[in-house]
């Protein structure tokens, strides 16, 4: 595989773990530029908390970061269907046609996504979505099958102390996500009443 002369690859980065889990193999292709571009992220502290452990990593990295930290839930929320199966085609082709426009745009050569390291996305889909969206825009797209390197990114968020998300990151998926569990049910009793009843 031929190494690849800056500035080579815009990366999209959809959280930190992710990113932790390819880092290595991203450099060996050249210089990558990273790039966060995640509207489907909610709630707004959610979105934040997943910024910024991306932007600690590229910091301690030394990685080239490109951050979108608008946050606007109605825009994704009228931008996508809500129900499976479409809503997470459409997600991943919002965030990956923007990626391969700034990556146009700033002169990059080819383009890649970190969702090709999750073994919670549709795999297939990223990939058919992201070769459809470079080509519109005259670049590369670099597919690699980065699932088996996820465990490492986990290690590495665990022991660099950086936050790690429960859910892919919409609304939708944060219900599907915790619907079914007691997570995080609140458990207190409100306020205290004086004894011997309220007053």
């Amino acid at each position: 595989m031929a190494l690849m002369t800056e500035p080579a690859l815009l990366v999209h980065v959809c959280c930190a773990s992710c990113l932790a889990a390819i880092l290595d193999p991203l450099r060996a292709l050249g210089c990558p530029t990273a790039f966060f571009y995640n509207p489907n992220i909610h709630p707004l502290l959610e979105f934040r908390r997943r910024l910024k452990a991306v932007r600690t990593l590229a910091d301690r990295k030394r990685l080239d970061l490109l951050a979108d930290d608008r946050y606007d839930l109605r825009e994704f929320l009228h931008a996508v269907p809500w129900d499976r199966p479409e809503r997470c085609p459409a997600c991943y082709r919002m965030r990956l046609e923007e990626t391969a426009r700034v990556a146009a745009e700033r002169g990059f050569a080819a383009m890649t996504t970190t969702l090709l390291a999750s073994t919670h996305q549709d795999h297939d889909a990223v990939r058919c979505i992201g070769e459809e969206a470079a080509r519109a825009k005259g670049l590369a797209f670099h597919y690699e099958d980065w699932r088996p390197l996820a465990a490492r990114g986990h290690e590495e968020a665990a022991r660099s102390s950086l936050y790690r998300q429960q859910y892919c990151g919409c609304i939708f998926s944060e219900e599907e996500r915790f619907a079914p569990t007691s997570v995080h049910v609140y458990r207190g009793g409100g306020r205290r009443e004086a004894r011997g009843g309220a007053r």
